[in-house]
């Protein structure tokens, strides 16, 4: 049995659409998966300083100050997506000529510490550029890293394989300015010419 007459359940209808509504606007303003949020520009929260380990000690992004740097972030296991992204950015870096490419600092960081020693990192990145630092850190200090610079990374179980596990991460290039501060990111399969050019508007 209705308890509302028509028009009274349609008021009731009208008036809870309406607070559902509301509600998901306040909501939207408050979730925590909206803090953070990229700005106008995309980056102006993202980034910022920070020092991990190499082979030579301690390396901070402050060290770097007057130079543009390319991150990027990966394992030395990685089959294929990591060496591809890391050889786009030397082959980038080399097509700048000497003069430029001095002015730039590629960082290789590992978000696979208990595998990747702080020598084989070193000649691992040194394989794709001889200037191509191999940093890493605690696997506490890179969760936060990873999260300061929007970036991913999650170690997945290999059942029946000698590596025991593999890394899902993000693929992407970092580009740092000279002060700094992240400007923007380079999707993986970004062709050299791309990057190339974007490089030259930076240096």
């Amino acid at each position: 049995m209705n308890l509302l007459p028509n028009n009274g359940a349609k008021l009731v209808y009208v008036l809870v659409l309406i607070g559902l509504f509301t509600g998901g606007l306040l909501l939207a303003q408050w979730a925590p998966w909206n803090k953070g949020q990229q700005s106008s520009n995309g980056y102006a929260n993202l980034g910022g300083d920070f020092t991990l380990n190499s082979q030579q000690g301690e390396v901070a992004l402050t060290d770097f100050q007057g130079q543009l740097v390319l991150m990027y972030f990966g394992f030395t296991s990685c089959p294929d997506v990591c060496p591809t992204a890391l050889s786009s950015m030397a082959a980038s870096m080399r097509e700048l000529g000497p003069e430029l490419e001095q002015k730039i600092q590629p960082l290789f960081v590992s978000v696979d510490p208990a595998r990747d020693t702080l020598d084989n990192l070193a000649a691992y990145s040194a394989y794709f550029h001889p200037r191509m630092l191999g940093l890493t850190g605690s696997l506490e200090y890179l969760d936060n890293l990873v999260q300061q610079y929007g970036a991913y990374y999650r170690h997945i179980p290999l059942e029946n394989s000698a590596l025991g596990y593999t890394v899902d991460h993000t693929s992407r290039i970092y580009v740092i300015d000279a002060q700094g501060k992240l400007i923007t990111t380079l999707a993986h399969g970004t062709s050299v010419d791309e990057i190339v050019k974007l490089l030259k508007q930076h240096l």
